[in-house]
């Protein structure tokens, strides 16, 4: 076990005189060249190469030649290449496999009967799922997610007796419907289908789904109305239905108990239209409290033998579109925007105390803007922009500390920006658009004001020094590979531009680990890796 140093070069071939060989870990280094075929290790029942840099073709034949006790085969994280044969795995003891992540083509390899983790995500498979694959009945994890498959989804995937946990698909190119055929003995607890060219309506049968807490639906074709009897899923945690042909309104009656640990919710450009759902907001306990269930860990992950699992989705935080490698258990989102929403924000929904993002942007909200949205004391970003909203900014909209991002802009505001030490660090992009504003940092003074001078808080600011902290806040929250991040998005703003801004995000880490945000940024950003 040489795991995670910085060991360079080829592989000895002193290894080959290891003929007892059974384990061999030497993943997160920088061992290059091809795959070592002239290892020979009868032996041998768990080998991970990981996060290297060997590349080249396999020589599959000798691979299953050299291995014949091979239980665990991760290679993830290199640039291997070549055609996978279908039947590479069938006759294998190979109870893991992990070929993430390399450059991988040709058909899906059918899994051997005792696999139970088979993930060839992120490479260049084609064709359609083969049906075969439901003969691997030991599956609990199918992750074949970012490659160019094609054709419909099998039924058989949907209606597995087995133990199947984890079946993510995404970012392919998948048609047809939904089956209507989940079991009842599922115990299903990510399902991600999304950004594919799936149409229909949803099927019903995911209620049986009980364990269920990821479901991501987004960027398809699905055509129907709000699904709120997905509600009584006890588990669910993260719902994104973005980017579908989803209508009418969107409510609950009132007493009802939904969704009570949701917090992630995502029905953003849709066609939802009526009132924003205040039955709705009051049902969101997740999202009222820190605590999410009693789920204590950093990051919605599960564990597979000695493999393990990381859920994701892609979210806009701050105008920007953002795929989290690791869901933060404490990440609290709900996303509205782009819809036909009319009518005033419902008050309610200042009592979601945990929420670290709020989106309502592009809708035809009127009214004024509630000040109970300053008891939305974790809130890192709010996009209220391209509304019909009327009235002042609330004072109230000040107090929060945590705030990162502010888009106010494109509405019907008037008065007087208030001019606290907090706002007043916002560029003037946040309010542009409303021909009744005045005050900084908009360039239009207000009647009997004199030039307003410059936000304090930014006078003298010290970014070297605050770098240095921040980079010692950042690394205490537990990312990897050396790669700093805040909430998965404050690389973004270190590493890019280090603006004025960081004095909040300083701030806001002080008042609790990764909940802060930064500045919207021109271009995308993708993160990979640990």
């Amino acid at each position: 076990m040489l795991s995670n140093n910085k060991l360079q070069g080829p592989l000895p071939r002193s290894l080959v005189k290891c003929v007892n060989l059974s384990l061999l870990y030497l993943d997160h280094n920088e061992f290059g060249d091809i795959f070592p075929h002239w290892l020979e290790a009868p032996q041998l029942q768990s080998l991970d190469l990981q996060s290297n840099k060997f590349n080249g073709r396999i020589n599959l034949t000798a691979l299953r030649l050299s291995f014949p006790a091979l239980e665990l085969l991760v290679i993830s994280n290199n640039n291997f290449t070549g055609r996978l044969p279908i039947e590479l795995f069938s006759n294998t003891s190979l109870a893991i496999i992990d070929l993430s992540n390399n450059e991988f083509g040709g058909p899906i390899p059918l899994a051997s009967p005792v696999t139970f983790y088979y993930s060839i995500a992120n490479n260049k498979i084609t064709g359609k799922i083969p049906s075969l694959i439901c003969k691997a009945t030991k599956l609990q994890v199918i992750d074949f997610s970012n490659n160019s498959l094609t054709g419909s989804l099998p039924r058989c995937l949907t209606s597995f007796s087995t133990d199947l946990s984890v079946l993510n698909l995404r970012m392919n190119y998948l048609q047809g419907t939904i089956p209507p055929s989940f079991s009842s003995r599922s115990s299903l607890m990510t399902l991600d289908l999304s950004r594919n060219l799936i149409e229909g309506t949803l099927p019903r049968s995911l209620v049986k789904c009980k364990n269920l807490e990821v479901l991501d639906l987004s960027d398809n074709r699905i055509e129907d109305t709000f699904p709120r009897w997905l509600g009584t899923l006890p588990e669910l945690k993260v719902l994104v239905l973005s980017s579908n042909n989803l209508k009418d309104l969107l409510d609950i009656p009132m007493g009802a108990h939904l969704f009570p640990k949701l917090h992630i919710m995502d029905l953003s450009n849709n066609n939802f239209s009526g009132p924003l759902p205040a039955n709705l907001i009051m049902n969101l306990k997740g999202m009222m409290t820190d605590e999410n269930g009693q789920d204590k860990s950093l990051y919605m992950t599960r564990s597979f033998g000695s493999a393990s699992y990381e859920n994701s989705v892609t979210v806009t935080m701050k105008g920007l579109e953002i795929e989290l490698v690791k869901i933060l258990t404490f990440l609290t989102i709900m996303d509205l925007s782009h819809n036909s929403f009319q009518g005033d924000i419902p008050k309610v929904i200042g009592h979601l105390h945990s929420l670290v993002g709020l989106n309502l942007s592009q809708n035809h909200l009127t009214g004024s803007i509630p000040p109970t949205l300053g008891n939305l004391t974790d809130l890192g970003w709010l996009d209220l922009s391209s509304n019909k909203l009327k009235g002042a900014i609330p004072r109230e909209l000040g107090d929060l500390a945590s705030l990162g991002y502010l888009n106010l802009s494109k509405n019907q505001l008037t008065g007087r920006i208030p001019q606290d030490m907090h706002l007043g660090t916002f560029p003037s992009d946040s309010f542009n658009e409303n021909p009744g504003l005045c005050g900084t940092p908009l360039p239009k003074a207000c009647p009997g004001d004199a030039q307003s001078p410059p936000p304090l808080v930014l006078i003298n600011f010290d970014r070297k020094g605050h770098e240095s902290w921040f980079e010692q806040k950042t690394v205490w929250l537990g990312y990897a590979s050396g790669i700093v991040i805040g909430i998965s998005i404050a690389y973004i703003a270190f590493e890019m531009e280090k603006p004025k801004w960081l004095m909040r995000g300083v701030r806001m880490l002080e008042r609790r680990a990764a909940k802060w945000t930064e500045k919207p940024q021109r271009k995308a950003i993708k993160f990979h890796g640990q």
